[in-house]
């Protein structure tokens, strides 16, 4: 039996901010850091397959800027903590890290809190 589900606008913006918001906390509070990197596997993929495609776009996108910048520390994050060859680097990695995801997250929230977000009804299966 199908049974008629409404995903309201408020839900689907607020699935396009999550990753963003969840992202720049974890980026500027360091020890959460590597918790997130784990959690967010989970939260990444339950937005992925979000029914609506503007949500999904906006999920792919604060991806591509948080584990794309976590993967570019990785590669280069070495040679910038030798360097310094103490404590200063790992700041100097961090603060790389801060500066490519802290403001174009903002921004994306920012954009996603002017779109157009529209109530969207789905069909899902039940099993009674």
């Amino acid at each position: 039996m199908k049974v008629k589900k409404v995903i309201t606008a408020a839900h689907s913006r607020f699935a396009a901010q999550l990753f963003g918001i969840a992202s720049i906390i974890a980026t500027l509070i360091a020890p959460l850091l590597m918790i997130w990197i784990a959690a967010s596997i989970f939260v990444y993929a339950s937005i992925a397959h979000h029914p609506n495609p503007l949500t999904v776009q906006y999920n792919r996108f604060a991806g591509y800027r948080f584990y794309g910048a976590a993967g570019a520390m990785m590669i280069i994050g070495q040679p910038i903590y030798m360097l310094f060859d103490n404590w200063h680097g790992l700041v100097a990695v961090w603060a790389i890290m801060v500066a490519i995801v802290v403001p174009w997250g903002l921004w994306a929230i920012y954009k996603a809190s002017r779109e157009n977000w529209q109530d969207i009804t789905i069909e899902v299966e039940t099993n009674e």
